[in-house]
């Protein structure tokens, strides 16, 4: 089972990964034990996780992620530190350059042994016995000195467009937030709405308790057979067979809660992080969530685009019920006490086409930005793979 040339520089030799390194998961540590300060960072299979009081391993070591769609990814770690369960700890048992090995095996696409689609995960006993090319003791820091210095500008560019995707999602954000809450004319009369969420709005505009905006819609599917919908806290109310995840599936979906195109869709249990928004077609959710029926005076995509900014789910959060944000549930009890603004009809429907025109404008922005990542992290793949088989000449590369 190879993952690199057969054909390697003279020089070079093929040995086993489990000769360079001793495999092991790390250890499970309870959540709440993770901290955002600390003595000893932990590392899970996707790095750095925060900080707890013990450790379980001191030294510089290389983590490979052992579970998830991200399984196989390459992290290090130095002195003393927890690695959880999900990592898997690769102990040194010969002499070998750290980074060298480490982005050796980043280039391999560890995950490509990944053993199932239902939970991605990577068994030790595989990745011990793949063949790893290696290079004599000088040549392994002279590629890793190479590395650090073709790859450096690449990072920091990486960084700098990465940058500019957070401000063009905070302002995406900002822009919806402004547009939903004070409308499209800002010199319009105001007043004070009593709503410290709200603030001011136009004078014009109506407040009303989400009560006698929202009727709970309660239908349940006899066969199961509509087309399932989930909600996200990133994209709101799409199709399942859209999403690229994971999820646990019932057996049979019968009993399921039907839901309109244009209702109000909630995840009860995740309201807090705002999984919420108003479903574009008909279908089915789960029995945990919240479906309602939003009276005429409301455009359905202004409610969509109302519901899902921060300020609001903060607000809705203030009356759910539990403890702790991983036990909050946001009951219809709950929804009904909030307020929330009432334009005109007329007016919501301009809201709407004014934030599809401005949000398109920096969608496209931002797509142009990760295509340009992407390219970015492709060629930094390509010069690491080009390093670590011998491809590159490293004294010409040096030079």
């Amino acid at each position: 089972m190879n993952s690199q040339p057969l054909n390697v520089p003279a020089g070079w030799r093929r040995i086993k990964l489990k000769y360079l390194v001793a495999l092991k998961s790390g250890d499970a540590i309870p959540g709440e034990e993770i901290k955002e300060l600390g003595e000893y960072p932990v590392y899970g299979g996707n790095g750095f996780r925060g900080y707890t009081s013990s450790f379980t391993h001191e030294g510089e070591r290389i983590l490979i992620g052992r579970q998830g769609a991200l399984c196989g990814n390459i992290n290090y770690a130095k002195g003393r530190f927890w690695a959880t369960e999900h990592a898997i700890v690769a102990t040194p048992v010969a002499e070998f350059d750290t980074a060298w090995l480490g982005e050796t095996l980043r280039a391999m696409n560890l995950n490509q042994y990944s053993q199932s689609a239902a939970q991605p995960g990577i068994a030790v006993e595989v990745i011990e016995n793949l063949d790893i090319a290696v290079p004599p003791a000088n040549e392994q820091r002279q590629i890793a000195s190479l590395l650090r210095r073709i790859t450096l500008p690449i990072d920091a560019l990486v960084e700098e467009k990465q940058r500019l995707l957070h401000l063009l999602a905070e302002k995406r954000r900002a822009v919806i937030a402004d547009l939903v809450t004070k409308g499209l004319d800002k010199d319009a009369p105001r007043r004070d709405s009593g709503i410290p969420w709200l603030g001011e709005i136009s004078e014009h505009w109506r407040i009303e308790r989400a009560k006698w905006l929202f009727t709970e819609r309660d239908d349940r599917s006899d066969s199961g057979d509509e087309v399932l919908l989930t909600v996200s806290h990133l994209t709101g109310v799409t199709s399942r067979a859209e999403k690229d995840v994971n999820m646990f599936m019932a057996e049979s979906l019968e009993g399921y809660k039907r839901c309109q195109a244009g209702d109000l869709v909630i995840n009860t249990l995740w309201a807090w992080m705002g999984a919420m928004g108003v479903a574009r077609q008909s279908g089915i959710v789960s029995p945990a969530y919240n479906v309602y029926q939003p009276v005429a005076e409301l455009n359905p995509e202004y409610v969509d685009l109302l519901v899902r900014t921060p300020r609001f789910v903060e607000e809705i959060t203030r009356y759910s019920k539990g403890v702790w944000s991983s036990r909050l549930r946001l009951y219809p009890e709950g929804l009904y006490e909030a307020w929330l603004p009432v334009p005109p009809l007329d007016e919501q429907q301009a809201i709407v086409k004014y934030v599809q025109t401005e949000t398109q404008k920096l969608d496209a922005l931002a797509g142009a930005t990760e295509r340009t990542i992407a390219l970015l992290q492709e060629r930094r793949s390509a010069l690491i793979s080009a390093a670590v088989t011998g491809q590159i000449a490293i004294g010409e590369a040096s030079a």
